[in-house]
């Protein structure tokens, strides 16, 4: 399988009014030119402001496929989308969450990526698209973006091609995982090879809890 970069994507933290307070995000990230290097747990140029949630060795590097840019922009009647409007560090074609697995690992540029988890969203998505229903469409579409973790640092710019590696043997997508926290895939063989992928997060408990309450 493979793909390519469309746009690398950075920003720093701004300051942004919420319920009467301002919170720091670094949501919006804009495209830059040239190489840039992959770190373990961040990309650089790119700051994350919360790192209980965003960043850290299995949230290093965010990708969000371009082929959902169309969706958005009738969903949200806009005229257009700008690459990183859901402050993926990466924008990309030919990788969705329905054809990438956990645990599967890609050559980008020099880097090696490891397919991580899904994206949870939070509030500062709403934030960012000025939306308060903007979480609950976000998850109701079912295109949660991939995290990747860092397997070996390198190098990777706007034009590398996307290329897979290695495929884990579980075969559980990305798409696989959301079905399964979202209670829509219910098969406790499909739940039990998820939990031998190297998923991280709150997405490993829940389905963990899941199996758990069906024995």
């Amino acid at each position: 399988m493979s793909g390519q970069v469309i746009s690398v994507n950075v920003g720093k933290p701004r300051s942004i009014g919420y319920n009467g307070r301002f919170v720091q995000t670094g949501i919006f990230k804009t495209p830059v030119e040239g190489p840039v290097q992959i770190r373990r747990c961040n990309v650089e140029g790119d700051t994350v402001s919360d790192l209980r949630v965003h960043g850290g060795p299995y949230k290093a590097v965010y990708l969000y496929p371009s082929e959902h840019y169309s969706y958005w922009t009738n969903e949200l009647s806009l005229d257009e989308l700008e690459p990183g409007a859901f402050g993926e560090n990466l924008t990309t074609e030919g990788l969705t969450e329905e054809t990438v697995h956990i645990g599967d690992q890609y050559r980008v540029g020099t880097a090696i990526l490891q397919v991580a988890q899904p994206r949870m969203p939070c509030y500062k998505l709403a934030l960012k698209f000025e939306r308060s229903d903007m979480v609950k469409l976000f998850w109701r579409s079912r295109r949660s973006g991939i995290y990747f973790s860092v397997v070996e640092e390198g190098h990777l710019e706007r034009g590398d091609g996307i290329q897979r590696i290695a495929a884990h043997p579980e075969q559980v997508t990305v798409a696989d995982v959301v079905r399964l926290h979202m209670g829509e895939e219910w098969s406790a063989e499909v739940r039990a090879r998820a939990l031998r992928t190297p998923l991280y997060g709150s997405w490993k408990r829940d389905i963990q809890e899941r199996l758990t309450a069906t024995e």
